[in-house]
């Protein structure tokens, strides 16, 4: 009980203390879905039935909650989805620590809840809304049920359950848990009750599950988890968002996620037991497996990390006089990267949304009109709004035709921005009342700007480190006749 209320208040700071964003995904494949059933924008991974309705639906379901309660404020939108993120990312850590406790001793599960807490990017990571931070935390749970040598809590169909789960939430979930379910399949005496009275049961009622909740979404049947593998691996359209070299996970994305666990992690894996070796290969292999697809992005191994938590564990619990120096360099060294992510890099999209909420006063609402000229889903929507407010953001989907020349609108307008302004914007009439941008276009749109009497209201912090057509402050230009 201690520990489930250090973990639980350790995850409730966590979550107080992320106040950036990350990816898109945290907003746009889970909030704005749920939001949706209000008022909101899907994006096209919905129109082309590329994403599970499973994981929206829970928060679809809080929102619900909270409007039966009349307590539907737009503060407890953002932030309770996050808790409840936070509440299971704790149980998660709780019961890593009672795996290792089960498989070796108090003292090295206590090493292991140690480094599980300490690790920057699971600070980073694990309070959001990110199909990734429910992939990782299901499997945690799942690990504390896989059946391994040592194991007083192996049930198969309870850790089968929970892989399908996952997977029903995000298919690449089964990535490391193929060696895992291969290894114990191949230790397994009884390999037929295994698979007719777990694999095929657990299978067929989460896949029939599912289908059901998705064909209440869509209106139709369909197969989400096959649209995605299409488009991920087959078509490999993913390059859309970006490629990076083959090597790169090894290079870069691991050892940044790790951190200064790394050090740690690769002596646990020289040290540690055989019957860990299978944790070990789980991630390589799944590293490997990204490795072959070329858009890769940090959060996608992040389901590897728990693994690795278990290793840095069993070397801090072998370590002899430097013990208390290097816990103190792990903390602290994680501790500087964890706050300036959460606190600090990349927070002006959330902190402009706060801006665009005062909009929603009756007053100001009918007449405004919000176009966020910014890199496509830079922001959140109206998850973080929740009024009718107009509001008009640069689309980027991918072309699905084959056509070889497509250009998306976010690219069309980067290419000439102040052009494209002109024509689009070619009757004041049409003109938004606020537009919303980073600090790079400011000097391109400044004729614009001021021919059409618009005048900054809000400079808000972004970023210290700007990239391409991310500055590293957000304007709002507001129109003076507009709203006078």
């Amino acid at each position: 009980a201690a520990l489930t209320a250090l973990a639980a208040a350790v995850r409730a700071l966590n979550c107080a203390l992320v106040r950036t964003s990350f990816v898109p995904d945290e907003y746009w494949q889970c909030l704005e879905v749920a939001h949706r059933v209000v008022y909101g924008h899907l994006t096209w991974e919905w129109a082309h039935a590329l994403r599970g309705s499973a994981y929206p639906l829970l928060f679809a379901g809080l929102y619900g909650a909270l409007q039966l309660l009349g307590r539907d404020d737009v503060r407890l939108l953002i932030w309770v989805p996050r808790l409840v993120q936070a509440v299971l990312a704790a149980f998660a850590d709780v019961k890593l620590y009672l795996l290792v406790r089960h498989l070796e001793n108090a003292e090295t599960a206590k090493y292991v809840f140690f480094c599980q807490l300490c690790s920057w990017f699971t600070w980073y990571t694990c309070t959001r809304t990110l199909t990734n931070s429910m992939e990782t935390l299901l499997t945690i749970f799942a690990l504390y049920y896989y059946p391994i040598k040592g194991s007083k809590v192996g049930s198969s169909w309870k850790y089968l359950t929970l892989i399908a789960l996952a997977i029903v939430i995000r298919p690449t979930a089964a990535i490391p848990w193929i060696p895992l379910v291969f290894s114990h399949f191949l230790q397994e005496r009884r390999k037929a009750d295994l698979l007719l009275h777990n694999c095929i049961p657990v299978g067929l009622v989460t896949l029939g599950t599912s289908l059901i909740i998705d064909r209440m979404f869509f209106g139709e049947w369909v197969l989400v988890q096959l649209n995605f593998l299409k488009f991920n691996v087959l078509h490999n359209l993913g390059t859309f968002y970006g490629s990076h070299p083959w090597h790169w996970y090894f290079t870069q994305g691991l050892p940044v996620i790790l951190g200064t666990h790394l050090p740690f992690f690769i002596h646990g894996c020289v040290i540690a037991p055989k019957r860990y070796r299978i944790f070990l290969v789980t991630v390589i292999w799944t590293v490997l497996v990204y490795s072959t697809l070329s858009h890769k992005e940090f959060r996608f191994i992040y389901p590897v990390l728990p693994f690795c938590m278990v290793f840095c564990g069993y070397s801090f619990k072998h370590l002899k006089a430097w013990k208390k120096y290097a816990a103190s360099f792990l903390l602290l060294s994680n501790l500087i990267p964890a706050l300036y992510t959460g606190l600090i890099h990349q927070r002006g999209s959330l902190d402009v949304m706060n801006h665009i909420q005062q909009l929603c006063n009756p007053s100001y609402q009918s007449q405004a009109f919000v176009f966020i000229m910014m890199p496509c889903h830079s922001t959140p929507f109206y998850s973080h709004v929740h009024c009718p407010l107009k509001m008009r953001f640069l689309q980027c989907p991918p072309d699905l035709s084959g056509n070889e020349s497509y250009i998306d609108e976010a690219d069309v307008f980067y290419s000439n921005p102040l052009g494209w302004l002109n024509k689009e914007f070619y009757n004041d009439m049409l003109l938004p009342s606020h537009l919303i941008f980073f600090s790079v276009l400011e000097q391109e749109i400044s004729s614009f700007l001021a021919l059409k009497g618009y005048e900054k209201t809000a400079t808000i912090f972004h970023t210290h480190v700007p990239q391409g057509r991310v500055g590293s402050h957000i304007y709002i230009y507001r129109k003076k006749a507009e709203m006078n």
